[in-house]
């Protein structure tokens, strides 16, 4: 059996919830999220702040605290219907407003109605934007290939459905189910109790690991970059990460920097 990789602490499989536009539902979104133990990250719009039915800046870190805050365009403008150049102001407008009031780099993304082309990831890749989620559901449990565009799993109104093969698939290879929605469609659609139920059913099981987008893509990142000898013995760690594997003898955790021998 050669050396195969796990998730953090060997878990089999991974779930990330994803939610745009910074509205007032996310509160009760929230606390949802904090009471089963499971990870959002939230996609905001920092040029529309206190709008509507949008939070307010003064209660952006504190609210988020624990989850991630990620960019969705300071205007939530359409990518493909803009010059590169608005495209570009749009990413690092919202970079910058988000980073100030968040404490930390803010290189995460969703594109604006799921709008986007080759170009619009070559601006953001500049704009040093690693992942940009998509809203092209895949049904699938696949890991991305390319994160930035990074297709979930499905919109929240499937999850219900698609959990239980999530929950009973315990077999290698690694699975990742990543939900996406909008906080307020649970008002619009008085649905609620499908994020409580779907939350009780999949919280707290020690095969799965509860994480941010970023927490996903920073580890797969690390996976990836491990390099192993041609004979399948040594497997360096480049990364800032532990990265985490296992064979028909043993559990191994590669440190950053450090290098696996197999005897």
């Amino acid at each position: 059996m050669s050396v195969l990789f796990n998730f953090p602490d060997w878990k089999i499989k991974a779930l990330t919830m994803s939610y745009d536009d910074g509205v007032v539902q996310d509160r009760r979104l929230i606390e949802i999220f904090n009471r089963y133990g499971l990870k959002g990250t939230f996609h905001l719009n920092s040029g529309l702040f206190d709008r509507d039915n949008r939070v307010n800046p003064d209660e952006v870190k504190s609210l988020y605290k624990g989850h991630e805050i990620s960019c969705h365009g300071v205007t939530h403008n359409w990518p493909t219907q803009q010059p590169a150049g608005e495209v570009m102001r749009e990413v690092w407008e919202d970079r910058k407003i988000l980073e100030q009031l968040a404490g930390y780099p803010v290189t995460g993304m969703s594109y604006p109605f799921g709008n986007y082309n080759r170009e619009s990831i070559d601006i953001l890749r500049a704009a040093g934007i690693v992942y940009c989620r998509t809203t092209r559901a895949t049904e699938s449990f696949d890991l991305p290939g390319d994160f930035l565009a990074w297709h979930p799993t499905c919109h929240h109104r499937r999850m219900l459905d698609l959990a239980p093969g999530f929950i009973e698939n315990n077999r290698y290879p690694m699975r990742l189910f990543y939900v996406w929605g909008h906080a307020y469609e649970f008002d619009n659609n008085d649905n609620w109790q499908d994020m409580e139920k779907f939350a009780a059913m999949i919280a707290g099981r020690d095969n799965i690991w509860y994480a941010t987008n970023l927490e996903i893509y920073r580890y797969i990142q690390a996976l990836r970059s491990v390099v192993s000898s041609t004979d399948g013995r040594l497997f360096y760690n480049p990364s800032a990460i532990p990265v985490y594997c296992f064979d028909a003898n043993d559990q191994y955790v590669i440190a950053p920097g450090e290098t696996l021998c197999l005897d």
